[in-house]
């Protein structure tokens, strides 16, 4: 049992010594990761629809 209660204060040590970023770098993070996040969604169901219209063009040949 010594050993978890070791564990959990190493985590808590090592917790401290971590850098958070602050409010303004968070937003500019999440918005820079939305924002790549819908534009590939974007693209990709870009990419399907033409590749769908493709085969279906192809088959009905």
């Amino acid at each position: 049992m010594g050993n978890i209660g070791d564990f959990f204060k190493n985590v808590v040590s090592e917790m401290r010594k971590v850098s958070w970023p602050k409010r303004k770098e968070l937003t500019r993070y999440t918005i820079v990761v939305l924002s790549t996040v819908i534009f590939m969604a974007l693209f990709f169901a870009l990419i399907d629809t033409g590749i769908s219209e493709l085969f279906r063009w192809f088959l009905a040949l």
